[in-house]
């Protein structure tokens, strides 16, 4: 495991020399759940979704006592659901994000074995009726799927509507989809743009003084032609009498009902609006990127013709003082195109430290201080090197499938994985979830080099950038929107015995491979799931310590750079394929979370407190700077 990063040798010489005397934790903060796939479908029809809402609404107020145990949330009748003490907020957002995500990509998988099902049946039965067959079953909208499973597991983080801002959920949060809305509650509807708190909840003894229906959030997204909207007022179009095929035309007039209602209740009622915001967004599956915005009140409002000539209600809305400065603003500067000109950036220090190994250039930035240097003493490999005196095995027996792999029944690869793919191929490749190892198609495979069971083997896929932090040294940041679940990039180095490794000092960037303490859950590891036995035997006397490790010291890439985090956006990932050693694994880094453009790149370097010694015998201990909410306040 890599000790610390670039930055922290130099701040911290005192640790030089040490190394852990007990492994990592991986990837702490993603579950490892079992696949359950659900056939429940949201419906379309407004009326039918609107009764079904009103009837959820009626069972929430009549709920008893009860706690959410999927999400630690107390639910209380009478009351809106409220964090338990001394939980990070914060983190269940991350979490309820990270379920959803991969529910979502599960169906996602599911969406596209049904795709190609239909692809190669027409092919068998040499028609060319596989894309008529496609188009007329249409798609089945994995993220709808994913809401309903997070409904049937009571896995939403506020099941109850609540006024006002929502624990966890800060102003300036992006969410990459309507759906991540639904799965949190911030906003409960998928398609309408006002949410509302509907009649049943009148029956609570604290909101007796109210009238319902009360509006309690509202997105802005352009599906109305009469919005108008200046950041610090809007002027809000009322819902109804819309064209649903999206010309944003009116075709009939608004009526005072549901929505249009809730907002003028909250008008009359004096309370405070969510307002979120919609950007197009080629980084988003649905092609938006939504970002909250703060609270807002109604001050008036009134029916008027619209541009179309119907009826239309209009709302007036101002933003709340003293809240955060608004971000929609920036969203289009942060999610513009990478910059045409790598020479105009601010601070360069070197265009490309990877000297054109890579897919994209890497540059190094530096506005901290006045070196004008990027970072030294080190050969940039994109590949794994191997140590004198040490031997890859030979080449794993790979799968016979032509082209892509597409059977997983038929996969030999796949049947390494529990007879499923661990990929889809949405947004170039994404590992649905955490697994103890995963194999990939190898040199052996018949399959193409684009097969979607290589996705490591292909290179970056995203510009990331190189730049000097005030007091961590060097760090990693990406220009582009990463995927939860996407992969960032290999830790390469020189794999070399751990042993070898125990006298060497002034190195701070060993990666131990433990591929097998974790599939075993040891020293207080995540066990996650996975069975190597029927590939080789394991020596359960040589689990103590992993027997392998990347020395990215003199030779290494860019996540050499990666700093550590105790919430980390990233997670480590063993995966198999040229040969089927699980000591001599690859270890790549991959995205727990959807991760914003100019956010840095961080994973959990997994240290047990007081578990480095120094030459000396003597346990070493480095203050943590990740500037995490959870922070342990120590590295080791």
């Amino acid at each position: 495991m890599m000790s610390t990063s670039s930055c922290v040798e130099k701040i911290f010489n005192t640790a030089s020399g040490g190394r852990r005397s007990s492994p990592r934790f991986v990837n702490k903060s993603l579950e490892l759940v079992e696949r359950k796939l659900t056939t429940s479908i949201i419906k379309r029809n407004e009326r039918k979704r609107q009764r079904l809402d009103d009837e959820k609404e009626e069972s929430e107020v009549s709920i008893v006592p009860a706690k959410n145990v999927a999400n630690g949330i107390e639910a209380s009748k009478g009351s809106p659901a409220q964090i338990a003490p001394g939980t990070n907020a914060h983190y269940l957002v991350v979490k309820t994000l990270r379920t959803f995500n991969r529910h979502y990509l599960h169906f996602v998988q599911e969406e596209e074995q049904r795709v190609r099902g239909i692809l190669v049946n027409a092919s068998m039965l040499k028609v060319d009726e596989g894309e008529d067959q496609i188009k007329k079953r249409g798609s089945k909208r994995p993220d709808l799927k994913a809401i309903s499973k997070m409904l049937e597991d009571q896995a939403v983080l506020y099941p109850k509507k609540r006024i006002g801002h929502l624990p966890g959920i800060d102003v300036g949060h992006h969410f990459f989809s309507r759906a991540e809305m639904v799965a949190l509650g911030l906003h409960s509807h998928w398609l309408n743009g006002i949410d509302y708190m509907g009649v049943p909840y009148g029956k609570m003894a604290e909101y007796s003084e109210y009238s319902f229906p009360l509006a309690i959030c509202i997105v802005l997204s352009g599906m109305y032609e009469d919005d108008l909207d200046n950041s610090e007022d809007i002027i809000y179009t009322g819902q109804g009498g819309h064209d649903l095929l999206g010309n944003k035309r009116q075709i009939k007039d608004q009526k005072m009902e549901r929505g249009n209602l809730a907002l003028k209740n909250s008008m009359l009622h004096d309370v405070p609006v969510r307002v979120v915001r919609g950007h197009e967004s080629a980084s988003s599956y649905c092609g938006k990127v939504y970002t909250y915005d703060g609270l807002y009140k109604v001050h008036k409002y009134w029916a008027e013709k619209g541009v179309s000539g119907f009826t239309v209600f209009k709302y007036q809305l101002k933003r709340l003082k003293g809240q955060p400065a608004l971000t929609t603003n920036q969203v289009p500067f942060i999610r513009a195109q990478v910059r045409q000109s790598i020479s105009m950036i601010r601070g360069l220090v070197c265009e490309d430290i990877s000297g054109g190994q890579e897919n994209f250039p890497i540059p190094a930035t530096n506005i901290v201080d006045d070196a004008c240097f990027p970072p030294p003493g080190y050969r940039y490999s994109k590949s794994i090197q191997v140590a004198k005196g040490l031997k890859l095995p030979r080449n794993a027996h790979g799968c016979k499938c032509k082209g892509d792999c597409i059977n997983p029944r038929l996969c030999a690869c796949a049947r390494f994985n529990g007879l499923d793919f661990p990929y889809v191929r949405r947004n170039g490749g994404r590992l649905i979830e955490a697994k103890a190892v995963v194999f990939e198609c190898g040199p052996s495979c018949s399959c193409q080099p684009g097969c979607a069971n290589r996705i490591s083997q292909q290179g970056l896929k995203y510009h990331l950038e190189v730049f000097r932090t005030l007091d961590k040294g060097w760090a990693v940041r990406s220009w582009d929107t990463i995927p939860s679940g996407a992969p960032v990039c290999e830790y390469t180095g020189i794999i070399r015995r751990t042993d070898d490794m125990e006298n060497v000092s002034e190195n701070n960037f060993i990666f131990e491979i433990d591929c097998l303490q974790t599939m075993k859950g040891l020293d207080g590891r995540e066990k996650r799931p996975g069975d190597v036995s029927f590939i080789m035997d394991v020596d359960e006397k040589k689990l103590e310590n992993p027997e392998f490790c990347i020395d990215a010291g003199s030779i290494g890439n860019v996540a050499r750079f990666i700093n550590h985090s105790c919430e980390p956006n990233l997670f480590v990932q063993c995966i198999l394929s040229w040969h089927h050693d699980i000591r001599l694994a690859k270890i790549m880094l991959f995205a727990a979370d959807t991760i914003s453009p100019l956010q840095e790149l961080t994973y959990d370097y997994g240290y047990a407190l007081d578990s480095v010694v120094g030459p000396d015998g003597r346990i070493k201990q480095m203050e943590c700077r990740c500037g995490a909410a959870e922070c342990r306040g120590r590295l080791y």
